[in-house]
């Protein structure tokens, strides 16, 4: 039978396109630089890149954060690698599960992108201890990132541990694979003053090293001004428009453009608004860069003990364009992805070209690239913060809204303007689910729910095993513990005799703490007697506390906690935690008493630690008690419950609201630290944040006067339909019968779009027909739904005219037709999408003279 002509085209071009990847992937491609751009293939490109950490998701989701992040016009992945993760003790590697470095390449390279991959080993990335074992730092005479031989011996090794194990797959792209591009330390040139010329040497060395490794691509150090040749320095922060590379012989790279700022516990939510990380973008590509990456454009979960800082919160949502859960942001994703394609219709003309800059005002300017043969780009910029601007450029008016760039991939037609966002926006919402296995109903938020059966066990106080050991003096938390738990206890006792005043008058002796943090509980005879916490801007804190003694001989146990270990700043690796000293007793007959020198015994962890708990399996060391008098707002308790997953795919969160501080697990896998007791300031938040301005970590914040993270992510591949299990460790006291899983998806879609608006950017013909005076493309309101097996099901609002409000609250306007809701519905529902033009010929003109607009709430189901 012969096969229809069409059909043997398609079946000719697929073998042609799959012996061409096999070639591809057989020889590799090689990968260089030059002043202008990376070189791949002897092409330069203009290359767009997003940060997704591997640790802070899951295998699970990795191909579908990755997929999101190529539909959103990424060309690169970037991540850390993780020392600590990986080699937690030293000779002994861990590279499985969340930690399957080799698997999150090979699922880059898969999705057809890029990476690049930051090894370091230093990573700051606020995580844990920067990413270094602390075995590292017991090594005797190691000194960290400097020129000192056991550290280098150490670095070498584990960065040469990682560069075979790449090549072993064969994945840098000069084998065929998808790295192109790798980095050696990371923002060593903001702290390296303190380490003088010794860290001069140290980066010479560690530039040699990687070189020398013989990757065969680039290697590149951020915030390195001397980085030697051939390493490229980049830049990171929140603008890099000015950064320039330290020899005319590299492009200009920026590594980091970060995308929010992270979350601290205490401390209010940061975002970063839309339209300034979009003028960021636009204005590095318009002064001269080609290659840029958010950071973070995936954020995820700090799991586990990862968190550094301290007091990172476990959220690292990073008001990134996908956010914790694997969601889009809108409209952070949508626009950035028009963005790009904006950017991307200039590359012809940047990539063969200078920009030649004009002056078009007081603070506008334009960057234009002329690379002869018709092809032309321009960047019009009006920098100024507060006033919009009219600029004429080659003969024509232009409006520049302030802090704004207007892209001209033609040097005359704008198709986009980083103010101007036209992306659908989406309202979340977080469902309240009856999942918790159990008996008896009760109401939480005014819900129904069933309230599960609780089973507990109560942590001793101070030392509970063999394995606690006496020392005079204090000892330094961190070289004590090696970090294999969060908590430390100091034990000591102290005697009182019958004739001390403060057992007659009723006044109390206050007990005097100096630690280096995070944070600190006390215990009197086994009784709590209260707690002190520092935070992320403090070194450490005081703690003068009342206590209750008797006579006769008391017991002090003092349990020392850390929130993650110090992860940025000049020697920070010796800066230290735990109970420093002194300890001292006021208030006694014979005056102060410094219990410092004395006698303390040590025991490092917690029992439930030593013995799993956290799996929550009965055994004959740990028994789990029930009954109808389950502990709450009592310190020290771990709670296990039984639940069942929600039903569906939306991602899932835990509410620990109710909770003081402690850490949680499903089904053995740790979720994190949580303390919803920590509230944020009840000032400095606003309802709505200026994007014109330069942008800092405090600029735009909300949640003031609530606790800091009450909502934890709980990934799907975590739980079974039923039989999961939630085991809670609670420090500080709380009611676990308040808790509730929940789940995350969107409520509405939202859109609201003008008829001045720009056309989306794929509706631009940049060609002669525009040019001689075709028609040009008009505005669009276009939706789609957050997952592919998702339809437009209803419009909940439609109006065209001037419609006022924001998703969810949207209200017609004085001017409104009486077809919106009818061509809407006609164009969107039933589809996965859908497009409506905004315009008078669509819609008729319900009113003559004025600018009119249309705006759009629909759901997905």
């Amino acid at each position: 039978m012969e096969l229809p002509r069409k059909l043997m085209l398609a079946l000719f071009w697929a073998f042609v396109l799959n012996e061409f990847f096999q070639i591809q992937h057989v020889y590799g491609a090689t990968v260089s630089y030059d002043s202008r751009a990376i070189v791949i293939d002897g092409k330069r490109r203009v290359l767009v890149s997003g940060s997704i950490h591997y640790p802070r998701s899951t295998p699970e989701m990795w191909p579908d954060i990755i997929q999101k992040s190529k539909d959103g016009g990424l060309d690169v992945i970037e991540t850390y690698v993780f020392w600590n993760i990986h080699e937690p003790v030293q000779n002994q590697y861990n590279f499985e599960g969340r930690f399957d470095l080799v698997k999150f390449i090979k699922t880059v390279q898969q999705a057809g992108l890029y990476a690049h991959l930051r090894i370091g080993p230093y990573a700051c990335a606020e995580w844990n201890y920067g990413g270094f074992p602390v075995w590292l730092h017991l090594i005797p005479g190691i000194q960290f990132r400097t020129d000192n031989g056991p550290f280098k011996t150490e670095m070498e090794r584990f960065t040469r541990k990682i560069v075979d194990m790449m090549k072993d797959e064969k994945l840098f792209a000069s084998q065929g694979g998808p790295i192109i591009l790798s980095q050696i330390e990371n923002e060593y040139g903001n702290v390296a003053g303190p380490y003088g010329e010794a860290g001069k040497q140290y980066v010479k060395w560690a530039a040699s090293m990687a070189v020398g490794l013989d990757t065969g691509v680039p290697w590149v150090m951020c915030q390195q001004a001397d980085a030697p040749d051939p390493v490229i320095n980049t830049c990171n922060g929140f603008y890099c428009d000015g950064f320039k590379a330290n020899s005319p012989s590299k492009p200009t790279m920026w590594t980091e453009n970060w995308s929010g700022w992270f979350l601290s516990f205490g401390g209010r939510v940061p975002y970063r608004p839309t339209e300034d990380l979009a003028f960021s973008v636009a204005r590095f590509y318009q002064r001269g860069g080609t290659f840029q990456n958010y950071y973070m454009y995936h954020g995820g979960t700090n799991f586990g003990r990862t968190t550094g800082g301290p007091f990172i919160a476990t959220s690292y949502d990073y008001d990134a364009p996908i956010d914790e859960y694997g969601l889009l942001r809108e409209p952070k994703w949508g626009f950035l992805k028009e963005v790009h394609k904006a950017i991307k219709l200039c590359e012809a003309a940047l990539i063969n070209a200078e920009p030649a800059y004009t002056k078009l005002g007081s603070a506008q300017e334009a960057h234009v690239y002329s690379a002869g043969s018709g092809t032309c780009a321009a960047f019009l910029a009006n920098i100024d913060t507060h006033s919009d601007a009219t600029v004429t450029f080659r003969g024509t008016s232009y409006h520049l809204p302030a802090w704004s760039v207007s892209i001209l991939p033609d040097c005359t037609n704008v198709v986009l303007n980083t103010a101007k966002i036209s992306s659908q926006t989406t309202s979340m919402q977080m469902k309240l689910h009856s999942t918790l296995a159990g008996s008896r109903s009760m109401k939480i938020a005014g819900i129904e729910m069933v309230s599960p059966n609780w089973t507990w066990q109560q942590e001793p106080i101070g030392v509970w095993g063999s394995k606690g050991f006496s020392k005079s003096g204090l000892l330094e938390q961190i070289t004590t513990t090696a970090d294999s738990s969060d908590y430390l206890w100091y034990t000591t006792s102290v005697q009182v005799d019958d004739n001390e005043v403060f057992l007659k008058d009723g006044t109390q002796p206050i007990l005097n703490v100096k630690t280096l943090g995070h944070d600190l509980h006390v215990f009197i005879n086994e009784q709590y007697a209260g707690s002190q916490t520092g935070s992320s801007s403090q070194s450490g804190f005081t703690l003068k506390m009342p206590i209750a003694l008797k006579s006769g001989m008391n017991d002090i146990a003092l349990l020392s906690m850390t929130v993650g270990l110090q992860n940025y700043g000049s020697f920070f690796d010796t800066w230290g935690a735990g109970i420093t000293g002194p300890v001292i007793l006021k208030g006694l007959n014979g005056g102060d008493k410094n219990l410092s020198s004395q006698q303390w015994t040590y025991q490092i962890g917690l029992k439930g630690e030593q013995l799993k708990y956290y799996t929550g399996e009965s055994t004959a060391t740990a028994t789990w008690t029930s009954g109808a008098d389950l502990p709450k707002k009592q310190p020290m308790i771990w709670y296990k419950t039984a639940f069942d997953a929600p039903d569906g795919n939306d991602p899932i969160a835990l509410n620990l609201l109710g909770m003081g501080k402690g850490v949680a697990w499903v089904n053995g896998q740790s979720i994190g630290r949580y303390w919803p007791a920590y509230i944020a300031p009840a000032s400095g938040c606003t309802d709505s944040c200026d994007y014109r301005g330069a942008y800092s970590s405090g600029k735009c914040q909300t949640n003031c006067g609530q606790p800091s993270q009450k909502l934890y992510h709980v990934p799907r591949s975590w739980v079974q339909p039923t039989g999961n299990v939630l085991v809670l460790f609670e420090e500080m006291g709380g009611d676990p019968t308040q808790i509730s899983f929940m789940t995350r998806s969107v409520k509405s879609l939202c859109a609201h779009v003008s008829e001045t608006h720009l056309p989306p950017v794929d509706l631009w013909q940049l060609n002669a027909e525009i040019g001689s005076g075709g028609t040009k493309p008009k505005p669009e309101l276009r939706l789609h739904c957050p997952s592919s097996d998702q339809l437009i099901s209803s419009i909940k609002f439609a109006s065209f005219g001037s419609p006022k409000g924001k998703c969810g609250s949207f209200i017609h306007g004085h001017c409104k037709t009486d077809t919106a809701m009818s061509v809407v519905e006609q164009a969107c529902i039933g589809r996965q999408s859908c497009s409506v033009e905004v315009s008078i010929d669509k819609f008729g003109d319900p009113c003559t003279g004025t600018t009119k607009s249309l705006a759009v709430e629909a759901s997905c189901s």
